[in-house]
């Protein structure tokens, strides 16, 4: 695994959103399925905090971060600062009751996870939510500002990622949470036809198979937003970026150059820059072409989240531009 730092106000990873919400997906259809079977699928609160090495880093941090941020305390024996930060960690993991998870990493035992993360110095304190490793901070901190960043990381994981975090019941024995076998969807088929060809750079292929899906279910969450990240990567396949600011820079009263500046915003993770110089053409266009720029903004918005603040920023400035 090579960890990626994840600004908690950064670029869009479309791939990274995308597995998020088919996690999300399916860990509600296995919790669906545990409740249909009596079980409830909760964790134990003594399952919030476990010990993780390299054999078990995929299974234990990276599966499950699709599901729950994982925190990952890397400390070592010897540490005296590792000693006073890790009783905190344990005991705010069990106070956020499974909005997120603890990974304890040895590092004297885990080189190479230590070397993966580029770490200097303990305690270090990093998190994955959704596959993206991000650091938290490092050395000593104080509780009030441990608590400032753990709430800024489950908000941003339930808002940009969905992951609402594990089910904790105090009466569960530990490590009684049973793994359920999703059941199979009627669409996995097509959607995962989707993921292969994106895999596969067939980006047309992917396009159709998430419309194959939207024909039978036109309201399927996945497949909606796996198509508006086909299409705009579609879009922005081939483009010359030097040439699409140029022309959009000379050009700021044609609309299909600002709309393609905006598709490279977006892709390059500029996403303000792609909302504010749509709403900038909506603002000194009208007829045909003010439409064409809003559906394009409203496409961007679907790629981006409903929930996301800078969406609900754009959306009021859209509102005021239009009206």
């Amino acid at each position: 695994m090579q960890p990626r730092n994840m600004s908690m106000s950064g670029v869009v990873d479309l791939a990274a959103v995308k597995a998020a919400q088919e996690a999300k997906a399916k860990a509600e259809q296995a919790r669906a399925e545990a409740a249909r079977q009596g079980g409830t699928g909760a964790v134990s609160p003594a399952d919030l905090v476990i010990d993780v090495d390299e054999a078990g880093f995929e299974r234990e941090v990276l599966q499950r971060s699709a599901e729950v941020p994982v925190v990952i305390d890397f400390w070592a024996e010897w540490c005296q600062p590792c000693k006073q930060l890790s009783p905190v960690l344990e005991r705010l993991a069990v106070e956020y009751n499974g909005r997120f998870l603890l990974a304890k990493i040895d590092v004297d035992a885990n080189q190479m996870l230590m070397q993966q993360f580029g770490i200097q110095g303990i305690p270090a304190v990093f998190a994955v939510v959704a596959g993206q490793a991000l650091p938290l901070f490092q050395g000593a901190a104080g509780e009030q500002q441990i608590r400032q960043t753990l709430d800024q990381l489950v908000q941003v994981a339930e808002q940009r990622f969905g992951l609402t975090g594990l089910t904790v019941d105090p009466d569960a024995e530990p490590g009684a949470a049973p793994d359920t076998e999703v059941p199979a969807g009627p669409y996995d088929a097509l959607l995962e036809a989707a993921v292969q060809a994106l895999d596969a750079g067939d980006l047309g292929g992917a396009v159709q198979a998430y419309k194959n899906v939207l024909s039978e279910d036109p309201g399927n969450p996945e497949a909606k937003l796996g198509l508006v990240q086909a299409e705009l990567l579609q879009r922005v396949q081939g483009l010359d970026p030097q040439q699409v600011r140029r022309d959009a820079a000379e050009k700021p009263g044609d609309v299909q150059a600002q709309i393609a500046a905006a598709d490279l915003d977006l892709v390059g993770g500029h996403v303000e820059d792609a909302f504010g110089r749509l709403i900038e053409t909506v603002q000194r266009t009208a007829g045909d072409d003010r439409e064409a720029v809003r559906r394009r903004l409203l496409e961007l918005f679907e790629v981006v989240g409903a929930e996301d603040p800078r969406v609900i920023g754009a959306r009021r400035a859209l509102a005021r531009a239009l009206f």
